[in-house]
């Protein structure tokens, strides 16, 4: 180990006092770099998980199929004796005669759009009608809900204001971690609107079929591909980001 002399220590360490502090910055520039990167904005994806299995696709069926053709061919086969034991047992008070829900409900059939009863075997996701940050002149658009990031701890905590605010409660439902899961810079060149940063947060439908949903003047519930039709500008980031295999 190399060993320095006092006086090369010492000036070493008036060198490094005064280079300026990378990872700080005084209270009154805190504004002006805020300003200058522009707001923060917490948008909230909303779903609700499939309710009941989705169909199996006609190729994954085949395969299926051929799959238990062929085990059967090398099954064992047990003497009649043993599988009759199993067909002469009574049924019981247990026994229940299960019925299984239709997949179409009346909610498909009239394409009613504000209703959790539809596409069962999809997933749905919450879009408001109304006024949003950073919407062209002002006037009503499809979106998530959303809030600007004032003062609060943490995003996620934005993020759960801005729920809070359409449900008028976080009843009957279920953050998916703390970090945001996408996020998008927005830039408007025929907008009075700065330069923003929209952040994403996923939550989920949690043991509920309806929700008392306000702050807006109309919402739906829609599929990816619907989701997809609403922002045909940022039709490519939306389906990277909504993860869906079926």
């Amino acid at each position: 180990m190399l060993s320095r002399s006092p006086a090369t220590a010492s000036l070493l360490l008036r060198s490094l006092l005064r280079q300026p502090r990378g990872f700080s910055s005084s209270a009154a520039a805190a504004p002006v770099a805020a300003k200058e990167d522009g707001k923060l904005v917490a948008s909230v994806l909303f779903e609700r998980l499939p309710v009941v299995i989705p169909k199996i696709h006609p190729v994954v069926y085949a395969f299926q199929e051929f799959s238990f053709r062929w085990r059967q061919q090398y099954r064992r086969q047990y003497p009649d004796e043993v599988l009759g034991k199993a067909d002469a047992r009574g049924k019981g008070d247990y026994h229940i005669d299960y019925v299984p829900a239709p997949r179409i409900t009346e909610a498909d059939k009239t394409n009613d759009r504000k209703s959790l009863q539809r596409a069962l075997d999809n997933k749905l996701y919450l879009l408001l009608y109304g006024n949003a940050y950073g919407a062209p002149d002002g006037k009503p658009v499809w979106h998530f809900p959303e809030k600007v990031y004032e003062n609060e701890e943490t995003m996620r905590s934005c993020a759960e204001s801005a729920l809070k605010s359409v449900l008028g409660g976080l009843d009957n439902t279920y953050f998916v971690g703390n970090a945001p899961m996408a996020h998008m810079a927005v830039e408007q060149m025929d907008s009075s609107v700065s330069p923003f940063k929209r952040f994403f947060f996923k939550s989920q439908v949690v043991g509920t079929t309806k929700y008392h949903i306000g702050k807006c003047k109309d919402y739906a519930w829609v599929t990816k591909d619907e989701l997809l039709e609403y922002f045909p500008e940022n039709k490519d980031f939306f389906n990277k980001m909504i993860i869906h295999i079926r």
